[in-house]
């Protein structure tokens, strides 16, 4: 179960890292265009707020990775659990002001992680 939950925080992680990148230096090009539903004027004009974006959603990658990768297993799993719950509390917000989809894009990968993290330690 240890190593299921693992995989799950990881999936998570890149799943964030996916998103710096789209946010970061994808916003203005069609792959970005597409995933967040934007003009090209929008995209312009939001560019920077959503470069910021992207960095905060690679601290939560960072975070992430930190805790898989801790060498003290308890402490790495509190890390694993913190962050985890930063992704939800964020999709929580997202979902209900930016896109409801964001609850079950990012939230909902972030809550399964979570259980499986809280039932292997």
């Amino acid at each position: 179960m240890r190593i299921i939950s693992l995989i799950l925080v990881g999936i998570v992680a890149v799943e964030h890292i996916y998103i710096l990148v789209l946010e970061m230096f994808l916003w203005t090009k069609p792959r970005g265009l597409k995933a967040f539903g934007n003009t090209l004027d929008l995209a312009e004009k939001t560019k920077v707020l959503a470069a910021n974006q992207g960095l905060y959603n690679g601290f939560l990658a960072a975070g992430l990775f930190w805790g898989i990768l801790h060498p003290n297993r308890g402490f790495g799993t509190q890390i694993q659990i913190f962050f985890l719950l930063c992704v939800i509390v964020a999709a929580i917000y997202g979902g209900l002001t930016a896109k409801r989809s964001i609850l079950y894009i990012q939230g909902a990968p972030a809550l399964l992680a979570l259980i499986v993290v809280l039932i292997a330690n």
